[in-house]
């Protein structure tokens, strides 16, 4: 009896604002100070790499694509960014400091490494949307594949007068041995986003504005929700986002690791 009375007030707050919205200002408390420091290596290595590269790569669509030692699943990822049917593409491959594998020789295709590892796949990305010019980002992981019309689909709702500001398609989940688990398609609504994880980054193209960044909190596979969650619902908050029901994007789901391993040696 007293501890269903000592959890009443904690399950008022979660029907009224949410679990997801919870656990996301326990993070912004607790890791606050990994943030900064993160932040203050992300623009160090913004700086450094935008020298190298010289000119930003643009382009109408900027597909970001972090890596960490995933050689194979790389390749295969780059390789599904550059068939896409849209090819006013630049694809930037961001590596957690591992290293990079040899990749496709393309004049759309940039691959950078950061100095140490972050584990923190937040930053990875944000280092990619700031080298980069283009009117939408898209984001692929690694691991994932998309279908050949992938940015299409996406532009197709994006371009048009009054289109909304982002999309995100539906997600085919695989399993490692490449049998079909099933379809994640869900309508957006920001209520229920609060309540449930039904959105991921790999299906998500947006148009670029300042609203366009990841959290820099450094999330181990236990802290949720995960950054992908709090961008979309942070870049909802004044622009709209809609769902297309087209599953355009294989996502691996692997039930022994869900999670890429984000925790290289550092130097």
């Amino acid at each position: 009896m007293h501890r269903r009375t000592a959890r009443a007030p904690w399950e008022l707050l979660k029907r009224t604002f949410g679990w997801l919205v919870l656990f996301e200002a326990r993070n912004k408390v607790l890791l606050a100070g990994s943030a900064v420091r993160l932040r203050r290596f992300e623009d160090a290595e913004t700086t450094r790499l935008a020298a190298l590269l010289g000119r930003p790569p643009a382009a109408l669509v900027t597909t970001v694509i972090a890596t960490h030692r995933r050689p194979e699943a790389l390749r295969a990822a780059v390789r599904s960014a550059l068939d896409q049917t849209v090819t006013d593409q630049v694809v930037i491959v961001v590596d957690d400091g591992a290293g990079l594998p040899g990749l496709p020789d393309d004049p759309r295709l940039f691959a950078v490494s950061l100095t140490r590892n972050t584990a923190t796949a937040g930053v990875v990305r944000n280092v990619g949307i700031r080298l980069t010019r283009s009117r939408y980002v898209a984001f692929l992981d690694d691991d994932n594949l998309w279908e050949p019309d992938h940015l299409e689909q996406a532009l197709a709702a994006l371009e048009p007068p009054g289109g909304p500001d982002a999309v995100y398609t539906a997600l085919r989940r695989v399993l490692p041995d490449g049998t079909e688990r099933d379809v994640l398609s869900v309508p957006f609504d920001r209520r229920r986003a609060a309540h449930e994880a039904f959105l991921d980054t790999n299906a998500f193209v947006a148009r670029r504005n300042r609203s366009l960044r990841f959290s820099r909190l450094r999330r181990t596979p236990e802290v949720l929700p995960r950054e992908d969650w709090e961008l979309i619902r942070r870049y909802s908050r004044h622009h709209e986002v809609r769902h297309l029901p087209r599953p355009t994007v294989r996502y691996l789901v692997n039930p022994g690791s869900f999670y890429t391993a984000w925790d290289g040696p550092r130097p």
